[in-house]
């Protein structure tokens, strides 16, 4: 990274001793008494962005009134809308989104070479880390083989997209890829990548400490600013442009304080917490906001549970939930091996920039909330939404209310199973899942989760025959003190084997269900259940076969699990019976929080951490024997159905064009609240009959041969033929239906894929109305490039999730709001309607501009809509077609 030093900010450069080193930074106490304003009351989160202005000022991209923003932030208590230029230290990827980000990379090197440029300027500027763990599936589990048998599934099924993965490793500068069966990159990127303060050499070769920031191509990114490292989910299209050297365009957010007091009782989990913080969060309202979380509370909660709140970031709204740096960051940087000068160095840069946590603590936040740990209670959350709290002691009773207002399905029908001597009926729970980054990071709920399956195990209780468990770590390290404590023969023996390292249930890769309970469930048209540690519960996500998802601790997955059902009221009635007929109750198998606390003393070790991250990217025999070429450009397969090159950059001009206003415009979908970006661009299984399933079926592959929609992002013919196609999505230009369905040009219901082909082929622009929180969820750029793909020049909702409103307009598709009080349902939308919007061609960021809507009777509606492009940059962006023919184009010119 070039760390160019502007002329007004020269004089911030200071040097720190820690440890063995002397180091260089750049000092906000210097920046403060040189004039450049009052930074000391300014929250550590915001801090850490206003050391990049300092250390990247230029004069042109930052500018010292950039810096001196920041200083007015404070004066107009919080606020300060101004548009920044931020640049992260490094970048995050996981396969799913990453496979997209690096066949986009392989592509933009076809077209500079097109363009008469060289194929090598396309490299990554700032470090990137590409963890493959989306894709293991659970087809085995609740037997000792599972591990290895899912393994070798999982690279039968993706030995294409793992070769052309280790090609982009050879032929990118600045890529690692950690290979599959590590563990899940949020947690690897918490346990080892991460540094909270990161070093390198600026231009002349003299070493400068700054804090580590990221971006990362998954929502959850957001998990390690439990450790103070100030990271953010967004799109992989955003995500190329800032591996490639651009700028991330930002205005200077607003920052809610979250106070914690108090502690946690007994009984209670960092889940329980954190299911609290995110219905809290969503009441109040924190989209495109950092949250920072400050108070005595945090005196005794562990990073552990911090990184669980931050994880979850995604689910509350905020772009981020900071937790300071303290003496308990240290303490973990030190348990899980951090070298001791790297430590030192934290304390030391802290202390000296005004970020570090004291007792003094005490920075201006633009609104504050308060919660009292001491009130927390064991909790779940769905059955279709993060926010969805339910306290235990009223989720039997919840669920019910479920059965009848939501599903509006009878409780109590029973279905025979083919060939098992029980019966299914809705609430039964047919998955309980220990998964996701979210909690299996978390070792006082996985020491929990095992001590509640000694206690049961020694009483004789097993999982329900019909419950299919999983235990899915976030790293090797888990494995490693699950297995010093003796718990992982106890989650044995009730079911909870380990299936693999990876995301597995919690991004659509459950697995199939046993045929029989699947027929069962389908035929009875039954409300089957899932309980998951983790961190999604939307519709269509978890299985295709479950309609009710619910999130849990991981003691509360296993307790599920031998009670198999949602039927229950855990906190009072028995869970099971032992073989001799006796009653047991959650409170026999709950251990006491010094019994975990014990057992995490002596089993997570800072020498587990070591040993695990050794050879990191090594990788076992299976990924060392994969194989490929050194070539600079990829040669693309043409029989590949995982990795295809996109048509993006092909027959690109070098000229970027004008925004043109959209004129007679039909409809390809009218959509409701909380559209999320599973509805959008889902993640797991297909069926033969779908778009996909007919693409792939064509090219010959069979259907145990399908994978998911996740493992094919390579391929854009298979993703634009998945886009709208969640099994659960409601257009709303149909009656009742659900699945990708709209009208066609001719009024015949149709799928959403043969539909907007068909208004391609008349040459005819298509948009796509919504509610609220439209593309909330997943940081999925699939999202937006399906979108594009379609044929869709523009979004119109009540309002936009963040990330998904940046991947429209990276992609070239305009985002509109609708304003006073305008809503698809006040204009009483069908989708029978033509559109124009005028004003495109002068347009201002957060322009408002006008919308002719033509009823299907030719009346028009004339109406003002706001225009989501929301920064000059993104103006610039949209002229080019998108963010990556920017940076192409921008490349092109430069020879």
């Amino acid at each position: 990274m070039t760390i160019t030093v502007g002329q007004d900010t020269a004089k911030t450069r200071k040097s720190i001793t820690a440890g063995s080193q002397k180091i260089s930074y750049y000092s906000i106490p210097a920046a403060q008494a040189a004039g450049l304003g009052d930074f000391s009351k300014l929250p550590a989160a915001l801090k850490v962005v206003l050391e990049n202005m300092l250390r990247f000022e230029d004069g042109k991209t930052v500018t010292v009134d950039d810096i001196k923003a920041f200083a007015e932030w404070g004066a107009k208590g919080g606020k300060n809308p101004r548009e920044i230029a931020y640049r992260p230290a490094r970048v995050l990827m996981q396969d799913f989104t990453g496979v997209p980000a690096v066949v986009d990379l392989a592509a933009m090197r076809d077209g500079l070479v097109a363009l008469g440029g060289d194929a090598e300027k396309i490299n990554p500027l700032n470090p990137v880390d590409l963890v493959i763990d989306h894709s293991v599936m659970i087809d085995e589990f609740g037997n000792p083989r599972a591990f290895q048998m899912n393994v070798d599934r999982e690279y039968e099924r993706n030995m294409e997209r793992y070769t052309f993965l280790k090609w982009g490793q050879k032929a990118f500068n600045n890529f690692r890829v950690v290979p599959p069966g590590t563990g899940i990159c949020h947690q690897v990127n918490l346990e080892y990548l991460a540094q909270t303060v990161w070093t390198d050499k600026d231009q002349n070769g003299e070493e400068v400490a700054y804090p580590d920031t990221l971006v990362g191509t998954d929502s959850h990114t957001t998990m390690v600013n439990g450790m103070a490292v100030l990271g953010w989910g967004v799109g992989g299209i955003e995500a190329e442009a800032a591996m490639l050297g651009q700028p991330i365009s930002m205005l200077i957010p607003e920052v809610v304080g979250f106070e914690l007091t108090g502690a946690m009782m007994e009984g209670t989990t960092g889940t329980d917490l954190v299911l609290k913080v995110v219905e809290m969060l969503r009441e109040k309202g924190v989209v495109g906001k950092f949250v920072e979380f400050y108070g005595a509370g945090l005196d005794s909660l562990p990073l552990a549970d911090r990184a669980t709140i931050a994880n979850m970031a995604p689910e509350y709204g905020a772009t981020c939930g900071f937790f300071p740096i303290d003496g308990e960051t240290l303490r973990y940087m030190r348990t899980t091996g951090r070298d001791e000068d790297r430590i030192a160095l934290v304390e030391a840069y802290a202390k000296e920039n005004g970020m570090w946590r004291g007792d003094d603590y005490a920075p201006v936040y633009t609104d504050t909330l308060s919660l009292d740990m001491g009130t927390i209670v064991p909790a779940i959350s769905g059955p279709k939404r993060p926010q969805d709290y339910v306290a235990l002691t009223n989720a039997k009773a919840a669920f019910a209310g479920e059965m009848a207002n939501t599903f509006k399905r009878p409780m109590g029908k029973q279905v025979a199973v083919d060939g098992e001597d029980y019966t299914l009926e809705s609430g039964k729970v047919v998955i309980a899942s220990i998964t996701s980054c979210t909690n299996t990071s978390n070792p006082y709920v996985m020491i929990g989760a095992g001590l509640v399956a000694r206690k049961a195990a020694a009483l004789g209780l097993d999982r329900k025959p019909w419950v299919k468990t999983s235990l899915a770590p976030g790293s090797q390290v888990v494995s490693a003190y699950l297995e010093a404590a003796g718990l992982q023969d106890d989650l044995d023996k009730i079911g909870f084997n380990l299936v693999g390292y990876g995301c597995t249930t919690c991004i659509g890769n459950s697995g199939p269900l046993q045929p029989e309970i699947s027929k069962a469930v389908n035929e009875g048209d039954l409300v089957a259940t899932s309980v998951l540690s983790g961190n999604r519960n939307f519709e269509g996500r978890i299985s295709p076969d479950v309609r009710a998802n619910y999130l849990a601790s991981p003691p509360l997955v296993v307790a599920y699990a031998l009670a198999g059902t949602m039927d229950i009221n855990l906190a009072t009635d028995p869970i099971a019976q032992t073989p001799d007929g006796k009653d047991v109750y959650l409170k026999d198998i709950w251990p006491t929080t010094q019994e975990v606390a014990e057992l995490v003393e002596q089993t997570v070790t800072r020498e587990a951490f070591q040993t695990k991250y050794a050879d990191v990217f090594k990788g076992d025999e299976k990924w060392q024997a994969v194989e490929t070429t050194d070539s600079q450009t990829y040669d693309w397969p043409v029989q590949s159905t995982y990795v295809q090159n996109p048509p993006y950059f092909q027959g690109m001009s070098k000229e970027p064009g004008v925004i043109t206003n959209i004129e007679g415009a039909k409809v390809l979908a009218v959509l409701g609240d909380m559209i999320t970006t599973d509805h959008i661009s889902p993640a797991g299984s297909f069926k033969a009959d779908t778009p996909a399933g007919q693409y792939l079926t064509e090219r010959q592959v069979p259907v145990r041969e399908f994978n998911s929609y996740g493992s094919r992002r390579g391929n854009h013919e298979v993703m634009m033929r998945g886009t709208f196609a969640n099994i659960r999505i409601k257009n709303e230009m149909l009656d009742g239906v659900e699945g990708g369905y709209t009208k066609g040009p001719d009024g015949a219901q149709t799928s959403i894929f043969d539909a907007a082909m068909a208004h391609q082929a008349n040459g005819t622009p298509l948009v796509v109305f919504g509610g609220e929180q439209y593309g909330a969820g997943s940081s999925r750029d699939w999202a937006a490039k399906g979108t594009a793909l379609l044929g869709v020049k523009a979004v119109i909702s009540e309002s936009f999730e963040r990330i998904h409103r940046s991947n429209l307009v990276g992609m070239g598709v305009i985002p509109f709001e609708f304003t006073n009080g305008d809503s698809r349902k006040s204009l009483g939308l069908t989708g029978e309607e033509t559109v124009s919007i005028s004003g495109l061609d002068t347009i201002q960021p957060l322009q408002e501009v006008p919308c002719a809507i033509t009823m299907a009777d030719g009346t028009v509606k004339n109406i003002m809509i706001k225009c989501r492009i929301d920064t000059a940059i993104e103006i610039e962006y949209i002229e080019h077609g998108g963010v990556l023919h920017y940076v192409l184009r921008d490349l092109a010119k430069a020879g």
